[in-house]
């Protein structure tokens, strides 16, 4: 099944992380890596690996970037796996892969993830599982608020080994990055009336539920107190991607626009 597969990645300045996760994808044929045009070293740290090769495209949104990997690079393996440049394989994860034999009404599988702080397993994620290997042919993407989901044609099936979610960059850069999704996240829940949204959206809609549920429920359900440093550390992040959101539709209430 790996020979089937060939992995997709998208980049932008993840010289903090790309390494790691192609050190796991050694077995595949091809990688392909589409980069919205990286500053850092994220160009040369992939063209150490000699499996992988790289398309560097302007970055619009996330549904038309993945779906230019997926169409526009020449992948032709039957199976690709969509990958984040933080998501590492596990041994555990690749041996599962290895030995799948797909039925032809399956037309993809969901990925479970373990999360890390710095590169510390925690205990609990709020991460959700995440549909990553798919038939080539049946998966196009969608754009979904700050972040995109892929649709495919078929039977969606449930991977059993971890994959690690692993971002190392530095906190200054994730900072920076909750305005725009959190922007994007914005807009999303005004297009849609109450009844359209998930439950945990309409406790964001409320504004001042989240920003301090949320880490409460990492530290206490997701065991976080087990997890130090680390684990208080991913509960106030997760707290306060929440209250730029909610700053963001305060915003909005107000007749605001513009960043923070």
């Amino acid at each position: 099944m790996l020979d089937r597969i060939t992995p997709l990645i998208l980049t932008w300045n993840e010289e903090a992380n790309i390494a790691r996760t192609l050190e796991k994808l050694r077995w595949a044929r091809e990688v392909v890596v589409v980069d919205s045009g990286s500053t850092d070293g994220t160009r040369s740290i992939c063209e150490a690996f000699s499996n992988v090769r790289m398309v560097v495209r302007p970055f619009d949104n996330h549904a038309t970037q993945w779906n230019f990997g997926l169409k526009e690079t020449g992948i032709a393996s039957d199976w690709v796996l969509a990958l984040d440049a933080d998501y590492v394989l596990t041994d555990a994860s690749i041996d599962e892969m290895q030995s799948l034999l797909p039925a032809k009404s399956i037309a993809g599988y969901r990925m479970r993830f373990r999360y890390c702080v710095y590169g510390r397993l925690l205990s609990g994620t709020l991460y959700p599982p995440v549909t990553g290997l798919y038939r080539r042919e049946a998966a196009h993407y969608v754009q979904d608020g700050h972040t995109q989901r892929v649709a495919v044609n078929g039977e969606v099936g449930e991977l059993g080994a971890f994959v690690l979610h692993d971002d190392r960059k530095p906190l200054g850069r994730w900072l920076g990055a909750q305005d725009r999704y959190a922007q994007l996240e914005c807009d999303l829940l005004a297009t849609r009336s109450w009844g359209e949204l998930r439950w945990q959206d309409r406790m964001r809609k409320l504004m001042i539920v989240t920003p301090w549920l949320v880490p409460i429920y990492c530290l206490t359900v997701g065991r976080g107190y087990r997890d130090g440093w680390h684990g208080l550390f991913y509960a106030v992040q997760r707290g306060v991607a929440e209250a730029v959101l909610s700053l963001k539709l305060m915003e909005k209430k107000l007749g605001v626009r513009g960043g923070l």
